[in-house]
């Protein structure tokens, strides 16, 4: 009887231990396009998020009180809309935290309705169409820059420095791509420069022979491309073999490390012009390149172009649960929405009243060699 009573006791304090020492876990998701086309941009945004939650876990957090444990529940929206509102409920369902992402603007549009109605918070990364954070609800947020800023901006580049006259626009006619195609449009109009031709594709075309033909009849000194660098590339290669000569423009969508290799060769130095949305100058981008080497070090790539964006969506979603004393979406929401002057490796964080990112910059590059070139940071 004894025997069985110290068995009792020791079982006892053996579970009082481990409630001492369990940790709480705090379930963050993401989602992006790890597969299909633009396979290379999900990875490298889902890698962002895997060094945050990885760096948070191995520092240790304490959320009001209690020591937690962060938990990354990465879903694939391969770039679609269907699979990326598929996606949403299912992070809905397993009871996350919050979300960080989607990537494209055509994912990340309709899966925000799906996390408000759960009343979870949502952080884009690299959303930049302007409706994500004009459509009213209180749990959408992102850290860049929107097509208004980019797709204007490289419109009045475009006739302003790269002394374009006329310009030759096409779109995936996609929510990002038409949108940032739209905003370009109105930056080269304000500017005072020509519209020769507007045409489109869809984002899972590889044959551009009949609007590249036309619109070579029309011989423009640019032709923006509104969408991803994996159209991008196979373009460029059929602009070559088309004797077209004009410059090549885009949004972030094609601002990549993979842009030459997809283009197979056939990128001029100064040919290709881009911007990405966001930027860091003078210190603050030694702590983005310091980054970027943990990153490759990590995960043995470059960076190619969002994964400090994901990096930062978490680790200011995880600020506002600390500093509300909890987890629970419902009550670290009003603090994550107040946020201002986190630093971040992508410069300091501070979010207006829609959720959008303040004084976001824009970050304007062209290829020499190959490489990606920082031309200049416009705010």
């Amino acid at each position: 009887m004894q025997f069985k009573l110290n068995l009792i006791v020791g079982a006892a304090a053996l579970s009082m231990a481990g409630a001492a020492f369990a940790q709480d876990v705090v379930r963050i998701g993401h989602v992006g396009p790890t597969s299909g086309g633009i396979a290379h941009l999900g990875k490298d945004n889902e890698f962002g998020a895997r060094m945050a939650i990885d760096e948070l876990n191995a520092k240790g957090v304490t959320i009001g009180g209690k020591k937690v444990k962060f938990e990354l529940l990465a879903e694939d929206d391969a770039g679609d809309p269907k699979q990326g509102t598929a996606a949403a409920q299912k992070l809905v369902d397993s009871k996350v935290h919050g979300v960080v992402g989607h990537l494209n603007s055509g994912t990340t549009i309709p899966a925000s309705r799906i996390y408000s109605d759960a009343g979870i918070p949502q952080i884009s990364p690299s959303a930049t169409n302007p409706k994500y954070t004009r459509q009213g609800f209180k749990t959408t947020f992102r850290v860049v820059a929107d097509d208004v800023h980019l797709g204007q901006t490289l419109g009045k580049y475009a006739v302003t420095q790269l002394k374009g006259k006329t310009i030759a626009v096409i779109d995936d006619r996609t929510a990002y791509g038409q949108g940032v195609a739209d905003e370009f449009e109105k930056g080269v109009k304000a500017a005072g420069g020509q519209i020769v031709a507007r045409e489109f594709t869809n984002d899972k075309a590889t044959d551009f022979t009949a609007i590249l033909t036309s619109i070579k009849g029309k011989n423009p000194d640019i032709v923006f491309y509104g969408g991803m660098d994996a159209v991008a590339g196979p373009m460029l290669r059929q602009m070559k073999q088309l004797g077209i000569n004009a410059k090549f423009m885009g949004g972030d969508g094609i601002c990549t490390g993979e842009l030459p290799k997809l283009a197979a060769g056939t990128m001029g130095d100064n040919q290709v012009y881009c911007a990405e949305a966001g930027g860091v100058e003078g210190e603050q981008k030694k702590t983005l390149d310091d980054f970027k080497a943990r990153f490759k070090k990590k995960f043995g790539v470059d960076v190619q172009i969002y994964a400090p964006y994901v990096y930062d969506a978490v680790n200011v979603m995880v600020d506002a649960m600390v500093k509300a004393g909890s987890s629970d979406p419902a009550k670290y929401l009003p603090v994550l929405a107040k946020t201002q002057g986190y630093k971040g490796v992508t410069g300091v964080i501070s979010f207006d009243e829609k959720g959008d990112i303040k004084n976001g910059a824009l970050t304007l590059y062209t290829y020499k060699g190959g490489n990606r070139q920082q031309l200049a940071v416009v705010r």
